[in-house]
């Protein structure tokens, strides 16, 4: 498996809507780093299954795609954009890039998140 074929596995995963597929796509010592909110730093596996599991509980409808990747030396550089809907069918939406790089396995070992929420747009379905 490639770097970019991890990068393809996981937004499959994260469109299956299926928590346990998401987690199973990152290292079980997997580091994430959110430089615009370092509070949200985090490791290991099992806290990316409860952050999904969250996630997709508030958006079961989400979508995501990957719009550009690229490879610079261990790390794939991606831009990502999510879209969902809560019970309610108010939208919200993430856009940005993310950092990644993958061991190995090729299981994602490392992200830096530049995602941030995005202002109301509707909601793309394939």
């Amino acid at each position: 498996m490639t770097d970019l074929d991890a990068i393809t596995k996981l937004e499959a995963a994260i469109n299956s809507h299926d928590a346990t597929s998401i987690a199973a796509c990152f290292s079980a010592d997997y580091v994430s780093e959110t430089p615009h909110h370092p509070s949200r730093n985090f490791e290991g596996r099992a806290t990316v299954l409860r952050n999904w599991t969250a996630i997709l509980n508030r958006f079961p409808n989400l979508t995501a795609r990957v719009l550009r990747r690229a490879i610079n030396g261990d790390d794939v550089w991606s831009e990502w954009e999510m879209d969902g809907a809560v019970a309610d069918g108010t939208s919200a939406g993430i856009v940005g890039p993310v950092i990644w790089r993958t061991d190995s396995n090729g299981l994602v070992s490392w992200a830096r998140f530049y995602l941030e929420p995005a202002t109301a747009r509707p909601i793309r379905h394939s």
